[in-house]
């Protein structure tokens, strides 16, 4: 059996071991970034031009991360790949549309919490997913295939959803998700394939460059809405909680219903309840108010937080290994 070259072996213990100290630190850096806004938030005000550029390079970082195996798991698995993205696309907006009726949310919250429901899975799904020891083959690939699907389905569910609550330019948006998210992974894609040694050596930074791209969206988004989280922060907040954990539960029992193994429960679980959010904060103040941006921006800390305590969780119950080299545990039901 032919093994990889102790180089590539090297570099991906670098870049996972880089992604989970990033993804722990993550949580703290945005509260951090989250707090000095709220306290200072003119000094911020200049950032707000640079959100949608920030998300393009978060996806760009996405694209440099895929390969061709990650494509395979689509065609090699499709059943539980479109179990997880249906369950996404359709729990989540949903999920968001009846919390917001239920806590009575103005209306630029409401359409804020919805979009929040309607945007792809979050990318540090994938890393959480791995922690949690899931499924991270297909983890992967339903990030990869619900990214790809925003510039259709994310406009169109939230002028049906949202736009319930305020006006939203479907056409507008499907194009400014375009450019932000399909343009740049598809470039990052480009350059892995052409340049993969140069990819390679750049993979263990990938997650700090997200990290605080990420930061930098919430921190221009809190300043922006500082006013509006005083007024409304703990509601939303609320609002926030109840979007992530359901979405955490309701994932779950999609693929507990269809029987999957637990690993793929676990990786849809979590891909549904963890949002790109940082999308939803940036679309939200493009279309909608800046105070729609809120439930974006809290989502962004919130379900990193609970991604990470899930994910101890779930590492401490046994279940078989989901990767290549990993020991496996005594198998549990779930």
């Amino acid at each position: 059996m032919s093994s990889l070259p102790e180089s590539s072996t090297t570099a991906s213990a670098a870049e996972e071991r880089s992604a989970r100290i990033a993804v722990t630190l993550f949580p703290v850096l945005i509260l951090a970034g989250g707090a000095v806004a709220l306290a200072t938030p003119t000094s911020f005000t200049g950032l707000g031009p640079w959100i949608n550029p920030l998300l393009g390079l978060i996806m760009f970082g996405m694209g440099l991360t895929l390969t061709p195996p990650d494509f395979a798991v689509i065609a090699k698995r499709p059943v539980p790949v479109v179990i997880g993205v249906v369950a996404q696309y359709a729990i989540m907006p949903l999920l968001g549309w009846v919390i917001a009726a239920a806590l009575g949310l103005p209306p630029a919250l409401a359409a804020g919490v919805i979009l929040v429901g309607c945007c792809p899975g979050g990318t540090a799904s994938n890393v959480v997913s791995y922690l949690a020891r899931g499924d991270v083959a297909l983890s992967v690939a339903m990030t990869t295939v619900s990214t790809l699907l925003a510039p259709l389905l994310t406009p169109v569910l939230a002028l049906w959803l949202a736009g319930q609550y305020m006006p939203v330019d479907a056409g507008s948006m499907a194009w400014s998700i375009v450019q932000i998210v399909l343009f740049p992974v598809l470039l990052g894609l480009v350059i892995r394939l052409f340049l993969p040694r140069l990819v390679n050596q750049a993979l263990p930074a990938l997650p700090w460059i997200s990290v605080l791209a990420i930061t930098a969206v919430v921190v221009a988004v809190v300043a922006a809405s500082a006013k509006a989280i005083f007024a409304a922060g703990l509601l939303v907040l609320l609002a926030v909680i109840l979007h992530n954990g359901l979405g955490y539960a309701l994932g779950y029992g999609a693929a507990r219903l269809f029987k999957l193994p637990v690993p793929s429960r676990r990786t849809t679980a979590i891909e549904v309840g963890m949002q790109n959010s940082g999308l939803a904060a940036g679309l939200a103040r493009q279309y909608l108010t800046p105070e729609s941006a809120l439930p974006g921006a809290i989502f962004s800390v919130w379900h990193n937080v609970s991604g990470a305590v899930l994910a101890a969780y779930w590492r401490r119950r046994s279940t078989p290994a989901s990767r290549a080299g990993e020991p496996a545990p005594v198998a549990v039901t779930e």
